[in-house]
């Protein structure tokens, strides 16, 4: 006979009150249980089958300003992505009521970490919800078949809509204006989940904002060595390389000093006169060749020797290694501000980030300690920032319109369009930073602008761009930018009269 399920596998719900950002509210930390896309309660299993099935408790975290009318009251769902990565990070550095300091571009001091009443919280705009994706943070998986249940682009995807699903049934929101924030990989599950909200539960959605976004994994500027004959992971990386290479003060004395100048050649120079170069493969001859070699170094600073030794074509690590050269010192990937000693100098490309291991203690140190004794949640179960998905998630995916799940590289981009077409008042705020090279800023900049929707649509896309990285907000003054935009964006399509 099966063990019982935990406790934990009950919905659960602590309440308590607060303030932030000008705004008094109520906040409900508690769990919701969802189960996998083939589950049927009209047919569910008793006895001792019932506790073989996959079954998940997702952990949130809603904050709902006091004596608000729900309908006239915005709800944005928030959540991190990883795969595999708890949301402690949009709530514990960006937008929840209280905020964890660490320094702007290097590691933060060990403990005690300063936590402040957030002056940049998204309550002034929206009632918010912060979502831990089953298995992370206070989230748990358990049954049958588990991970094969809740660990890929689909039935994560699921999860996440049956999660916002139910709880608009149970706080009584189904009227109100919503909204998605999704970080990293929660952008392409924001692309699925909105889809899949309009078409099979008939749920609209106000707007998406989409924070560092990846919807096609084919673009994608780790390791695109894999893939041979698709050049575009290198034209897109560029910007990002000047960017940093510009923040550094590694570019050679002819490179524009003006950023924005600098970002404009950049982009120009990489879809025009770069990608003619690399598609021309073995053809390309040695003249332009060597005039390829001359702007990629006036762009990234990197040696001309090493740029045509990599043949033209530098991946994501083997910048960070090698940018700073013989100082022995590697930049960042989510935030190629940072720098930190480098581990093997023989090596080939970076072997960590140095930005996630200068805050990521701070980040969880905080929350655990603001989850127990503010959010009265938690007691002594153990709260899993990131679990480690990525080498084993199945990055399958059924696209609108398609008659299975496609083996390959992810790309999301045609749920995005189908929902913008399936609804097309649905808004899109694209944000990143320029400084990011998990998910380089342009490379969101090109798939909005090859996505599959009437040329009409492109209109309620609206980007947005901060001197900052991968998580925009752990830079002070783009955070406040990003909240300004957030909630200029959320104010402008809630509807509310």
């Amino acid at each position: 006979m099966p063990a019982p399920l935990p406790a934990f596998f009950k919905a659960q719900e602590s309440v308590t009150q607060g303030s932030a950002n000008g705004v008094d509210y109520t906040a409900h930390a508690g769990t919701l249980i969802v189960h996998p896309k083939d589950w049927d309660d009209a047919t569910e299993p008793k006895g001792d089958k019932k506790d073989e099935q996959a079954i998940a408790a997702m952990f949130y975290v809603a904050y709902f300003k006091n004596g608000a009318d729900p309908q006239q009251r915005p709800i944005t769902f928030l959540y991190n992505g990883g795969p595999g990565s708890s949301t402690l990070w949009l709530h514990m550095g960006a937008f929840g009521p209280r905020r964890v300091i660490t320094p702007d571009n290097q590691h933060a001091p060990a403990a005690p970490y300063k936590v402040v009443n957030n002056d940049y919280s998204l309550i002034d705009a929206s009632d918010l919800v912060f979502i831990d994706a089953p298995g992370t943070g206070f989230s748990r998986i358990a049954g049958k078949d588990k991970e094969k249940a809740f660990y890929g682009v689909d039935p994560d995807a699921y999860a996440f809509t049956s999660f916002i699903s139910q709880f608009l049934a149970k706080y009584g929101r189904w009227n109100s204006p919503k909204y998605l924030f999704g970080e990293s990989y929660g952008t392409p599950r924001s692309a699925v989940v909105a889809n899949e909200l309009a078409t099979e539960r008939n749920i609209d959605l106000n707007g998406v904002m989409l924070l560092s976004q990846i919807l096609n994994f084919d673009l994608s500027a780790d390791r695109p060595e894999f893939n041979p004959g698709v050049d575009l992971p290198y034209q897109i990386a560029l910007p990002t390389y000047a960017a940093t290479a510009w923040y550094h003060k590694k570019l050679p004395p002819n490179a524009p000093k003006d950023f924005n100048k600098l970002i404009n050649d950049v982009q120009s120079f990489a879809m025009g006169e770069y990608g003619l170069a690399l598609q021309r493969g073995s053809d390309l001859g040695p003249s332009w060749r060597k005039e390829i070699i001359n702007k990629l170094h006036m762009y990234t600073g990197l040696p001309e020797w090493y740029i045509n030794k990599a043949n033209l074509r530098i991946d994501g690590g083997e910048f960070e290694k090698s940018l700073e050269g013989v100082n022995d010192m590697t930049v960042g990937r989510l935030d190629t501000r940072f720098t930190g000693p480098t581990l093997d100098p023989l090596s080939e490309r970076s072997d960590y980030d140095p930005q996630s291991a200068a805050i990521s203690s701070a980040y969880t140190s905080a929350f655990n300690d603001y989850a127990r004794k503010t959010l009265k949640f938690g007691g002594d179960e153990n709260y899993n920032p990131e679990i480690p998905l990525f080498r084993f998630w199945d990055f399958k995916h059924q696209a609108p319109g398609v008659e299975r799940a496609l083996r390959g590289s992810t790309n999301v981009m045609p749920d995005l369009a189908n929902a913008m077409k399936y609804n097309p008042n649905l808004k899109i705020l694209l944000t990143g930073g320029y400084f990011d090279l998990a998910t380089p800023y342009y490379e969101g900049w090109y798939e909005m602008h090859h996505l599959q929707i009437p040329p009409s649509l492109q209109k309620n896309i609206q980007y947005h761009y901060f001197q900052s990285g991968h998580m925009v907000y752990a830079h002070e003054e783009s955070l406040k930018e990003l909240h300004d935009a957030a909630a200029a964006f959320i104010r402008s399509t809630d509807n509310v009269q």
